[in-house]
């Protein structure tokens, strides 16, 4: 599983506001779904991480 990074996000109240009752329609947390968003964004522009194989050496 990929590491994850926390990071302060800046946003707009009313687009907050907006992720968030999205979110909750999804059954997902407000986390989870700009993760969605953020992930469904990279493939539309065809930019998705690269797919990492697992280290042997752990």
């Amino acid at each position: 599983m990929a590491k994850k990074k926390a990071f302060a996000l800046r946003i707009n109240e009313d687009m907050m506001k907006a992720i968030e009752k999205w979110a909750a329609d999804e059954f997902r947390s407000t986390n989870g779904q700009i993760e969605w968003m953020l992930n469904e964004s990279l493939k539309k522009a065809k930019r998705s991480p690269k797919k990492r194989t697992p280290d042997t050496n752990d």
